[in-house]
Protein backbone atom coordinates (compact mmCIF):
# COMPACT_ATOMS: atom_id res chain seq x y z
CA UNK A 1 0.00 0.00 0.00
CA UNK A 2 1.43 3.48 -0.84
CA UNK A 3 1.99 6.68 1.43
CA UNK A 4 -1.07 8.73 1.46
CA UNK A 5 0.08 12.74 2.49
CA UNK A 6 -2.25 16.31 2.40
CA UNK A 7 -1.29 18.16 -0.08
CA UNK A 8 -1.62 22.12 0.31
CA UNK A 9 0.37 25.59 0.12
CA UNK A 10 1.55 27.98 2.80
CA UNK A 11 -0.62 27.59 5.84
CA UNK A 12 -1.41 31.77 4.98
CA UNK A 13 -2.58 30.97 1.13
CA UNK A 14 -5.31 29.80 2.14
CA UNK A 15 -5.67 27.25 -0.80
CA UNK A 16 -6.73 24.73 1.45
CA UNK A 17 -6.45 20.65 0.63
CA UNK A 18 -7.44 19.16 -2.65
CA UNK A 19 -10.44 17.19 -0.77
CA UNK A 20 -11.06 14.47 -3.29
CA UNK A 21 -8.04 14.02 -4.62
CA UNK A 22 -7.45 13.08 -1.37
CA UNK A 23 -9.94 11.36 -0.31
CA UNK A 24 -9.82 8.77 -4.43
CA UNK A 25 -6.15 8.62 -3.35
CA UNK A 26 -7.09 7.32 0.52
CA UNK A 27 -9.91 4.85 -0.91
CA UNK A 28 -7.51 3.82 -4.16
CA UNK A 29 -5.12 2.42 -1.00
CA UNK A 30 -7.50 0.44 0.67
CA UNK A 31 -9.24 -0.62 -2.73
CA UNK A 32 -5.93 -2.68 -3.79
CA UNK A 33 -6.93 -5.13 -0.95
CA UNK A 34 -9.81 -6.79 -2.86
CA UNK A 35 -7.54 -7.15 -5.92
CA UNK A 36 -6.41 -10.64 -5.36
CA UNK A 37 -10.18 -11.17 -4.63
CA UNK A 38 -10.91 -10.35 -8.01
CA UNK A 39 -8.13 -11.87 -9.65
CA UNK A 40 -9.56 -15.14 -7.74
CA UNK A 41 -13.33 -14.60 -8.64
CA UNK A 42 -12.14 -13.91 -12.48
CA UNK A 43 -10.26 -17.33 -12.20
CA UNK A 44 -13.35 -19.32 -10.74
CA UNK A 45 -15.63 -17.83 -13.29
CA UNK A 46 -13.07 -19.03 -15.92
CA UNK A 47 -13.17 -22.33 -14.55
CA UNK A 48 -16.89 -22.64 -14.44
CA UNK A 49 -17.56 -21.12 -18.19
CA UNK A 50 -14.71 -24.40 -18.91
CA UNK A 51 -16.69 -26.94 -16.51
CA UNK A 52 -20.40 -25.79 -17.60
CA UNK A 53 -19.21 -26.26 -21.45
CA UNK A 54 -17.54 -29.82 -21.09
CA UNK A 55 -20.92 -30.56 -18.89
CA UNK A 56 -22.67 -29.61 -22.10
CA UNK A 57 -20.30 -31.77 -24.22
CA UNK A 58 -20.88 -34.67 -21.41
CA UNK A 59 -24.67 -34.58 -21.93
CA UNK A 60 -24.90 -34.53 -25.74
CA UNK A 61 -22.69 -37.83 -25.38
CA UNK A 62 -24.49 -39.39 -22.58
CA UNK A 63 -27.66 -38.41 -24.87
CA UNK A 64 -26.13 -39.97 -27.79
CA UNK A 65 -25.36 -43.22 -25.96
CA UNK A 66 -28.75 -43.89 -24.20
CA UNK A 67 -30.15 -44.12 -28.05
CA UNK A 68 -27.53 -47.08 -28.09
CA UNK A 69 -28.16 -48.40 -24.66
CA UNK A 70 -32.25 -47.92 -24.21
CA UNK A 71 -34.17 -50.62 -24.86
CA UNK A 72 -36.86 -48.09 -26.58
CA UNK A 73 -33.83 -46.95 -28.90
CA UNK A 74 -32.37 -47.83 -32.30
CA UNK A 75 -31.52 -50.91 -31.81
CA UNK A 76 -35.43 -51.83 -31.52
CA UNK A 77 -36.13 -49.71 -34.93
CA UNK A 78 -37.51 -52.07 -37.37
CA UNK A 79 -37.68 -51.13 -41.50
CA UNK A 80 -40.39 -52.99 -43.26
CA UNK A 81 -40.70 -53.52 -47.00
CA UNK A 82 -43.72 -54.76 -49.42
CA UNK A 83 -43.10 -56.44 -52.48
CA UNK A 84 -46.22 -55.59 -53.82
CA UNK A 85 -47.31 -51.66 -51.96
CA UNK A 86 -50.57 -52.02 -54.27
CA UNK A 87 -51.96 -54.80 -52.48
CA UNK A 88 -50.16 -54.40 -48.80
CA UNK A 89 -48.82 -51.23 -47.79
CA UNK A 90 -46.75 -51.40 -44.26
CA UNK A 91 -47.70 -48.38 -41.72
CA UNK A 92 -45.31 -49.29 -38.99
CA UNK A 93 -43.03 -51.96 -37.29
CA UNK A 94 -42.60 -50.99 -33.54
CA UNK A 95 -39.59 -52.96 -31.45
CA UNK A 96 -41.86 -55.86 -30.83
CA UNK A 97 -41.40 -56.81 -34.35
CA UNK A 98 -39.31 -59.83 -35.09
CA UNK A 99 -36.91 -59.61 -38.40
CA UNK A 100 -37.76 -62.12 -40.86
CA UNK A 101 -40.05 -62.68 -44.46
CA UNK A 102 -43.62 -63.24 -44.21
CA UNK A 103 -45.76 -64.54 -47.39
CA UNK A 104 -49.06 -63.38 -47.37
CA UNK A 105 -52.01 -63.43 -49.77
CA UNK A 106 -55.60 -61.71 -49.72
CA UNK A 107 -57.89 -63.23 -50.93
CA UNK A 108 -60.92 -60.83 -49.70
CA UNK A 109 -61.00 -57.25 -48.72
CA UNK A 110 -63.12 -56.25 -45.00
CA UNK A 111 -66.41 -54.31 -45.87
CA UNK A 112 -68.15 -52.34 -43.73
CA UNK A 113 -72.19 -52.48 -44.20
CA UNK A 114 -74.46 -49.88 -45.72
CA UNK A 115 -77.69 -49.81 -46.30
CA UNK A 116 -79.62 -46.98 -48.16
CA UNK A 117 -83.17 -45.51 -48.52
CA UNK A 118 -85.24 -44.92 -52.17
CA UNK A 119 -84.75 -41.58 -53.55
CA UNK A 120 -86.96 -38.61 -52.11
CA UNK A 121 -87.47 -35.88 -54.67
CA UNK A 122 -88.39 -33.07 -51.83
CA UNK A 123 -85.53 -33.34 -49.03
CA UNK A 124 -88.15 -31.23 -46.81
CA UNK A 125 -91.07 -33.68 -47.25
CA UNK A 126 -92.82 -35.16 -44.13
CA UNK A 127 -91.54 -38.74 -43.19
CA UNK A 128 -93.91 -40.84 -40.99
CA UNK A 129 -93.68 -44.91 -39.51
CA UNK A 130 -90.33 -46.22 -38.08
CA UNK A 131 -86.96 -48.50 -38.50
CA UNK A 132 -85.91 -51.05 -36.19
CA UNK A 133 -82.00 -51.05 -36.74
CA UNK A 134 -80.00 -53.85 -35.53
CA UNK A 135 -75.64 -54.15 -35.90
CA UNK A 136 -74.65 -57.53 -35.86
CA UNK A 137 -75.41 -59.61 -33.06
CA UNK A 138 -76.40 -56.62 -30.76
CA UNK A 139 -79.73 -55.64 -29.60
CA UNK A 140 -82.54 -54.27 -31.65
CA UNK A 141 -83.88 -50.40 -31.54
CA UNK A 142 -86.50 -48.86 -32.90
CA UNK A 143 -86.58 -45.53 -34.59
CA UNK A 144 -90.25 -43.88 -34.48
CA UNK A 145 -90.94 -40.91 -36.83
CA UNK A 146 -92.32 -38.53 -34.62
CA UNK A 147 -92.70 -34.17 -35.26
CA UNK A 148 -89.23 -34.05 -34.06
CA UNK A 149 -87.95 -36.70 -36.72
CA UNK A 150 -90.26 -36.15 -39.68
CA UNK A 151 -87.12 -35.04 -42.31
CA UNK A 152 -84.58 -37.23 -43.50
CA UNK A 153 -82.40 -34.38 -41.90
CA UNK A 154 -83.93 -34.85 -38.55
CA UNK A 155 -84.57 -38.68 -38.76
CA UNK A 156 -81.09 -38.71 -39.37
CA UNK A 157 -80.11 -36.68 -36.03
CA UNK A 158 -82.07 -38.62 -34.73
CA UNK A 159 -80.96 -42.18 -35.62
CA UNK A 160 -77.59 -40.82 -34.76
CA UNK A 161 -78.29 -39.54 -31.25
CA UNK A 162 -79.64 -43.10 -30.43
CA UNK A 163 -76.59 -44.19 -30.52
CA UNK A 164 -77.36 -47.62 -32.36
CA UNK A 165 -73.98 -48.00 -34.16
CA UNK A 166 -74.92 -46.39 -37.35
CA UNK A 167 -74.13 -43.35 -39.02
CA UNK A 168 -76.75 -41.72 -40.59
CA UNK A 169 -76.77 -38.62 -43.03
CA UNK A 170 -78.34 -37.18 -46.24
CA UNK A 171 -76.72 -37.90 -49.62
CA UNK A 172 -77.85 -35.30 -52.46
CA UNK A 173 -77.89 -36.04 -55.77
CA UNK A 174 -79.68 -34.73 -59.08
CA UNK A 175 -82.40 -37.14 -58.80
CA UNK A 176 -83.10 -36.46 -54.84
CA UNK A 177 -82.01 -37.19 -52.17
CA UNK A 178 -81.84 -40.37 -49.61
CA UNK A 179 -81.01 -41.59 -46.20
CA UNK A 180 -77.61 -43.26 -45.99
CA UNK A 181 -76.83 -45.95 -42.57
CA UNK A 182 -73.19 -46.79 -42.74
CA UNK A 183 -72.24 -49.12 -39.81
CA UNK A 184 -69.40 -47.96 -37.43
CA UNK A 185 -68.19 -51.56 -36.78
CA UNK A 186 -66.32 -52.74 -40.05
CA UNK A 187 -66.71 -56.51 -41.12
CA UNK A 188 -69.06 -59.20 -40.55
CA UNK A 189 -69.91 -58.00 -37.21
CA UNK A 190 -71.28 -54.79 -37.86
CA UNK A 191 -74.19 -56.12 -40.16
CA UNK A 192 -76.61 -53.63 -40.51
CA UNK A 193 -79.95 -55.52 -40.25
CA UNK A 194 -83.47 -52.91 -40.81
CA UNK A 195 -87.00 -53.89 -40.49
CA UNK A 196 -89.69 -51.41 -40.26
CA UNK A 197 -91.53 -49.01 -43.05
CA UNK A 198 -91.14 -45.27 -43.73
CA UNK A 199 -93.78 -43.53 -45.86
CA UNK A 200 -93.39 -39.96 -48.00
CA UNK A 201 -96.44 -38.37 -46.52
CA UNK A 202 -95.99 -35.28 -48.32
CA UNK A 203 -96.59 -37.67 -51.27
CA UNK A 204 -98.07 -40.67 -49.69
CA UNK A 205 -95.01 -42.68 -51.54
CA UNK A 206 -93.57 -45.80 -49.63
CA UNK A 207 -89.65 -45.34 -49.35
CA UNK A 208 -87.56 -48.59 -49.35
CA UNK A 209 -84.44 -49.87 -48.53
CA UNK A 210 -81.69 -51.31 -50.19
CA UNK A 211 -77.75 -53.22 -49.28
CA UNK A 212 -75.41 -51.04 -50.28
CA UNK A 213 -72.57 -52.92 -48.94
CA UNK A 214 -72.32 -56.42 -47.10
CA UNK A 215 -70.40 -56.50 -44.06
CA UNK A 216 -67.45 -59.22 -44.57
CA UNK A 217 -64.00 -59.77 -43.05
CA UNK A 218 -60.72 -59.48 -44.49
CA UNK A 219 -59.60 -63.38 -45.49
CA UNK A 220 -55.96 -63.69 -45.70
CA UNK A 221 -53.01 -66.77 -45.81
CA UNK A 222 -49.78 -65.61 -43.78
CA UNK A 223 -47.27 -68.06 -43.59
CA UNK A 224 -49.83 -70.94 -44.63
CA UNK A 225 -52.15 -69.72 -41.83
CA UNK A 226 -55.59 -68.54 -42.89
CA UNK A 227 -56.75 -65.68 -41.50
CA UNK A 228 -59.87 -63.32 -41.20
CA UNK A 229 -59.84 -59.93 -39.37
CA UNK A 230 -62.66 -57.18 -39.58
CA UNK A 231 -60.49 -54.25 -40.88
CA UNK A 232 -58.73 -53.97 -43.23
CA UNK A 233 -55.85 -52.25 -41.14
CA UNK A 234 -54.00 -55.33 -39.31
CA UNK A 235 -52.23 -54.99 -36.57
CA UNK A 236 -52.49 -58.48 -34.69
CA UNK A 237 -51.45 -60.76 -36.85
CA UNK A 238 -47.44 -60.34 -37.15
CA UNK A 239 -46.48 -59.04 -33.57
CA UNK A 240 -45.15 -55.44 -33.99
CA UNK A 241 -46.14 -54.61 -37.44
CA UNK A 242 -49.23 -52.88 -38.81
CA UNK A 243 -50.17 -53.00 -42.44
CA UNK A 244 -52.76 -51.94 -44.37
CA UNK A 245 -54.71 -54.62 -47.20
CA UNK A 246 -55.25 -52.58 -50.52
CA UNK A 247 -56.46 -55.22 -52.89
CA UNK A 248 -57.08 -58.86 -53.44
CA UNK A 249 -54.94 -61.20 -54.98
CA UNK A 250 -56.04 -64.63 -55.08
CA UNK A 251 -53.21 -67.66 -54.19
CA UNK A 252 -51.48 -67.08 -57.17
CA UNK A 253 -50.30 -63.63 -56.34
CA UNK A 254 -48.61 -64.06 -52.49
CA UNK A 255 -47.04 -60.52 -51.39
CA UNK A 256 -43.71 -60.68 -49.42
CA UNK A 257 -43.53 -58.55 -46.59
CA UNK A 258 -39.90 -58.00 -45.10
CA UNK A 259 -38.94 -56.83 -41.43
CA UNK A 260 -35.67 -56.03 -41.02
CA UNK A 261 -33.82 -53.99 -38.19
CA UNK A 262 -32.69 -50.98 -39.17
CA UNK A 263 -29.00 -50.76 -39.35
CA UNK A 264 -28.72 -47.40 -41.35
CA UNK A 265 -30.29 -45.85 -37.86
CA UNK A 266 -27.91 -47.85 -35.72
CA UNK A 267 -25.11 -46.85 -38.09
CA UNK A 268 -26.29 -42.66 -37.69
CA UNK A 269 -26.02 -43.29 -34.01
CA UNK A 270 -22.56 -44.81 -34.11
CA UNK A 271 -21.91 -41.34 -35.86
CA UNK A 272 -23.69 -39.71 -33.16
CA UNK A 273 -21.86 -41.51 -30.59
CA UNK A 274 -18.28 -41.02 -32.09
CA UNK A 275 -19.23 -37.06 -32.73
CA UNK A 276 -19.72 -36.08 -29.25
CA UNK A 277 -17.58 -38.66 -27.66
CA UNK A 278 -14.55 -36.61 -29.96
CA UNK A 279 -16.07 -33.25 -29.09
CA UNK A 280 -15.41 -33.83 -24.82
CA UNK A 281 -11.83 -34.88 -25.80
CA UNK A 282 -11.35 -31.78 -27.44
CA UNK A 283 -12.22 -29.84 -24.62
CA UNK A 284 -9.72 -31.89 -22.33
CA UNK A 285 -7.34 -31.17 -24.97
CA UNK A 286 -7.98 -27.14 -25.15
CA UNK A 287 -7.53 -27.16 -21.21
CA UNK A 288 -4.45 -28.70 -20.86
CA UNK A 289 -2.82 -26.56 -23.16
CA UNK A 290 -2.16 -22.17 -23.68
CA UNK A 291 -4.36 -19.82 -24.57
CA UNK A 292 -3.54 -16.75 -27.65
CA UNK A 293 -1.51 -15.16 -25.07
CA UNK A 294 0.27 -17.58 -24.00
CA UNK A 295 -1.04 -18.53 -20.28
CA UNK A 296 -2.41 -21.56 -19.11
CA UNK A 297 -6.07 -22.35 -19.62
CA UNK A 298 -8.68 -22.14 -16.56
CA UNK A 299 -8.49 -26.19 -15.79
CA UNK A 300 -4.86 -26.77 -16.52
CA UNK A 301 -3.81 -29.30 -14.08
CA UNK A 302 -7.10 -29.48 -12.71
CA UNK A 303 -7.73 -32.78 -10.50
CA UNK A 304 -11.35 -33.02 -12.05
CA UNK A 305 -10.27 -33.00 -15.74
CA UNK A 306 -7.86 -35.65 -15.15
CA UNK A 307 -11.00 -37.32 -13.34
CA UNK A 308 -12.58 -37.60 -16.76
CA UNK A 309 -10.17 -38.19 -18.90
CA UNK A 310 -9.35 -41.36 -16.65
CA UNK A 311 -13.48 -41.97 -16.57
CA UNK A 312 -13.67 -41.92 -20.25
CA UNK A 313 -10.71 -43.95 -20.77
CA UNK A 314 -11.93 -46.53 -18.74
CA UNK A 315 -15.40 -46.76 -19.53
CA UNK A 316 -14.52 -47.30 -23.19
CA UNK A 317 -12.24 -49.89 -22.92
CA UNK A 318 -14.43 -51.78 -19.67
CA UNK A 319 -17.54 -53.71 -20.07
CA UNK A 320 -18.13 -57.54 -20.23
CA UNK A 321 -18.30 -59.48 -23.72
CA UNK A 322 -21.83 -60.45 -25.57
CA UNK A 323 -21.24 -63.13 -27.28
CA UNK A 324 -18.81 -62.87 -30.26
CA UNK A 325 -18.84 -59.17 -29.15
CA UNK A 326 -16.00 -58.46 -26.92
CA UNK A 327 -14.19 -55.20 -27.99
CA UNK A 328 -15.22 -51.56 -29.47
CA UNK A 329 -13.06 -52.56 -32.34
CA UNK A 330 -15.06 -55.21 -33.23
CA UNK A 331 -18.24 -53.06 -33.92
CA UNK A 332 -15.47 -50.78 -36.55
CA UNK A 333 -14.78 -48.03 -33.72
CA UNK A 334 -10.92 -47.69 -33.31
CA UNK A 335 -9.05 -44.81 -30.80
CA UNK A 336 -6.32 -42.82 -32.37
CA UNK A 337 -2.65 -41.71 -31.12
CA UNK A 338 -4.71 -38.25 -30.30
CA UNK A 339 -7.53 -39.91 -28.10
CA UNK A 340 -9.98 -39.09 -31.32
CA UNK A 341 -12.45 -42.14 -32.09
CA UNK A 342 -12.95 -43.27 -35.69
CA UNK A 343 -16.13 -45.62 -37.24
CA UNK A 344 -15.52 -48.37 -40.00
CA UNK A 345 -19.19 -47.55 -40.97
CA UNK A 346 -19.05 -50.85 -43.21
CA UNK A 347 -17.41 -52.47 -40.21
CA UNK A 348 -20.48 -51.50 -38.35
CA UNK A 349 -23.00 -52.61 -41.51
CA UNK A 350 -21.15 -56.03 -41.53
CA UNK A 351 -21.38 -56.80 -37.52
CA UNK A 352 -25.15 -55.89 -37.38
CA UNK A 353 -26.05 -58.59 -40.49
CA UNK A 354 -24.23 -61.20 -38.86
CA UNK A 355 -24.08 -60.62 -34.95
CA UNK A 356 -27.39 -58.36 -34.40
CA UNK A 357 -28.28 -59.28 -31.24
CA UNK A 358 -24.83 -59.59 -30.02
CA UNK A 359 -24.20 -56.18 -31.13
CA UNK A 360 -27.28 -54.79 -28.84
CA UNK A 361 -26.46 -56.80 -26.17
CA UNK A 362 -22.80 -55.38 -26.31
CA UNK A 363 -24.70 -52.26 -25.69
CA UNK A 364 -27.53 -53.53 -23.33
CA UNK A 365 -26.51 -56.51 -21.07
CA UNK A 366 -26.14 -56.11 -17.40
CA UNK A 367 -22.08 -55.12 -17.15
CA UNK A 368 -21.85 -54.71 -20.61
CA UNK A 369 -20.06 -51.81 -22.45
CA UNK A 370 -22.33 -49.86 -22.85
CA UNK A 371 -23.77 -49.92 -19.56
CA UNK A 372 -20.27 -49.36 -18.25
CA UNK A 373 -19.82 -46.12 -20.28
CA UNK A 374 -22.83 -44.96 -19.20
CA UNK A 375 -22.19 -45.21 -15.52
CA UNK A 376 -18.79 -43.49 -15.81
CA UNK A 377 -20.57 -40.87 -17.52
CA UNK A 378 -23.11 -40.15 -14.69
CA UNK A 379 -20.64 -40.11 -12.32
CA UNK A 380 -18.94 -37.24 -14.17
CA UNK A 381 -22.50 -35.24 -14.73
CA UNK A 382 -22.62 -31.44 -14.18
CA UNK A 383 -26.23 -32.26 -13.65
CA UNK A 384 -26.00 -35.40 -11.05
CA UNK A 385 -25.54 -34.04 -7.23
CA UNK A 386 -22.87 -36.79 -7.44
CA UNK A 387 -20.91 -36.09 -10.78
CA UNK A 388 -17.65 -34.68 -10.84
CA UNK A 389 -18.65 -31.77 -12.70
CA UNK A 390 -21.09 -30.65 -10.33
CA UNK A 391 -19.47 -31.20 -6.98
CA UNK A 392 -16.61 -29.10 -9.24
CA UNK A 393 -18.85 -26.25 -9.48
CA UNK A 394 -20.48 -26.45 -6.26
CA UNK A 395 -16.87 -25.62 -4.77
CA UNK A 396 -15.98 -22.66 -6.98
CA UNK A 397 -19.77 -21.49 -5.89
CA UNK A 398 -19.11 -21.97 -2.06
CA UNK A 399 -15.36 -19.90 -2.80
CA UNK A 400 -16.85 -17.32 -5.27
CA UNK A 401 -19.74 -16.72 -2.58
CA UNK A 402 -16.72 -16.57 0.42
CA UNK A 403 -14.97 -13.50 -1.64
CA UNK A 404 -18.17 -11.66 -3.02
CA UNK A 405 -18.72 -11.22 0.77
CA UNK A 406 -15.18 -10.14 1.28
CA UNK A 407 -15.09 -7.66 -1.85
CA UNK A 408 -18.78 -6.49 -0.20
CA UNK A 409 -17.88 -6.02 3.21
CA UNK A 410 -14.68 -4.33 2.09
CA UNK A 411 -17.14 -2.10 -0.02
CA UNK A 412 -19.23 -1.16 2.73
CA UNK A 413 -15.91 0.15 4.95
CA UNK A 414 -14.75 1.98 2.23
CA UNK A 415 -17.99 3.72 1.51
CA UNK A 416 -18.07 4.62 5.55
CA UNK A 417 -14.53 5.49 5.18
CA UNK A 418 -15.00 7.97 2.25
CA UNK A 419 -17.95 9.53 3.99
CA UNK A 420 -16.19 10.18 7.41
CA UNK A 421 -12.90 11.25 5.71
CA UNK A 422 -15.10 13.68 3.28
CA UNK A 423 -16.96 15.13 6.50
CA UNK A 424 -13.45 15.84 8.25
CA UNK A 425 -11.44 17.06 5.20
CA UNK A 426 -13.95 19.24 4.58
CA UNK A 427 -14.00 20.87 8.32
CA UNK A 428 -10.42 20.83 7.99
CA UNK A 429 -10.12 22.71 4.59
CA UNK A 430 -12.57 24.91 5.69
CA UNK A 431 -10.36 25.68 8.84
CA UNK A 432 -7.19 26.18 6.42
CA UNK A 433 -9.26 28.43 3.99
CA UNK A 434 -9.65 30.69 6.61
CA UNK A 435 -6.52 31.19 8.01
CA UNK A 436 -5.47 34.46 5.82
CA UNK A 437 -8.65 36.09 7.18
CA UNK A 438 -7.35 34.57 11.09
CA UNK A 439 -4.21 36.01 10.59
CA UNK A 440 -5.59 39.63 9.18
CA UNK A 441 -7.54 40.35 11.92
CA UNK A 442 -4.50 39.38 14.66
CA UNK A 443 -2.17 41.24 12.59
CA UNK A 444 -4.96 44.29 12.47
CA UNK A 445 -5.60 43.60 16.41
CA UNK A 446 -1.54 43.59 16.93
CA UNK A 447 -0.97 47.14 14.63
CA UNK A 448 -4.03 48.66 17.12
CA UNK A 449 -2.71 47.35 20.50
CA UNK A 450 1.23 48.34 19.41
CA UNK A 451 0.60 50.89 16.59
CA UNK A 452 3.10 48.67 14.76
CA UNK A 453 2.03 47.73 11.11
CA UNK A 454 3.69 44.44 9.95
CA UNK A 455 2.69 45.29 6.27
CA UNK A 456 4.67 48.53 6.45
CA UNK A 457 7.69 47.24 8.31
Amino acid sequence: MGTVGLNFGAINSGTGIDVAATVSQIIAAEQAVETPWKNQLTTLKAQDTAFSSIGTDLATLSSSLQALTGFSGVFAAKQGASSDTNVIALSSATSTAVAGSHSITVNSLAQTSSMYSGVIANVGDTLSGSLTIQIGSGTAQTITVGSTSNTLSSLAAAINGASIGVRASVIKDTTGSRLSLVSATSGAAGQITLSGSLTDATTGTSVSFQQGQQGQDASLNIDGLDITTASNTVSDVIPGVTFQILAATGSSQPVQVQIANDNSTITQAMSAFVTAYNAVVTDIKTQEGKDANGSAQPLYGDPTLALIQSQLSSGLLGGSASGAITSIGQLGLSIGQNGMLTLDSGQLQSVLNTNFSDVMGYFQNVNSFGQTLNKSLNGLSSTLTSGAIYLALQQNAAQETSLNKNISDQETRIAADKARLTDQLNTANQILQDLPNQINAVNQLYSAVTGYNQQNG
